[in-house]
């Protein structure tokens, strides 16, 4: 038994595997989300993300000059260098890390592969706003839901009393109206609870 084994390696060999995830990380930095397998995507999110790490690192122009040219002999390509250093690093800058996001798509027809996709966090817009409304409304916790039903709670209750007055000063504002026309045959009376 090999313990400790915690290279997915993808059946392939060094080479092809190192050609096989720069090839991957490219495509995933310049469209932001790509569709592949579930264990490409598994071993892509450990390639990429200490890549993207590497874009915060460096004050100085002579450091990031230097993390531009360790990212290139990783990805080996200079437009997704230059995506990445431009456009994904000023985004992700806040992020303490967990840059990626992997969402399983099923099996795919033919060899029952199971599909995934892989995407940049802070590049996806419906999961963005949900986040952004999470934050503002506080920190979860076990306690904290109970807060929040009783907030709730009392606001509900404060809203009915304000709309219950409202129909009854509709109501009594024209009673003759009831009066004058006749029920409906199988209407039911809410106010009374009698069916007439």
């Amino acid at each position: 038994m090999r313990h400790g084994d915690k290279i997915k390696n993808l059946s392939r060999t060094k080479s092809h595997r190192d050609a096989l995830l720069a090839n991957l990380g490219s495509q995933l930095i310049v469209n932001k989300r790509i569709v592949t397998t579930l264990a490409k995507a598994k071993a892509l999110r450990v390639y990429v993300e200490p890549l993207i790490t590497k874009t915060r690192k460096g004050e100085s122009q002579e450091q990031i000059m230097h993390q531009h040219r360790v990212v290139f002999s990783y990805l080996k390509d200079k437009h997704a260098v230059k995506e990445l250093f431009t456009v994904v690093a000023p985004k992700v800058s806040g992020r303490p890390g967990g840059y990626t996001r992997i969402i399983k798509l099923g099996t795919r027809t033919g060899d029952n592969a199971e599909l995934a996709l892989i995407e940049l966090v802070d590049f996806n817009d419906v999961y963005g706003k949900a986040a952004a409304t999470t934050t503002e409304a506080g920190k979860r916790t076990r306690r904290g839901r109970s807060k929040k039903s009783s907030s709730a709670k009392t606001e509900t209750t404060e809203a009915k009393p304000a709309e219950v007055s409202n129909e009854a000063n509709a109501n009594a504002a024209t009673p003759s109206e009831e009066s004058a026309q006749p029920p409906v045959e199988g209407e039911t009376n809410i106010e009374k609870g009698t069916e007439e």
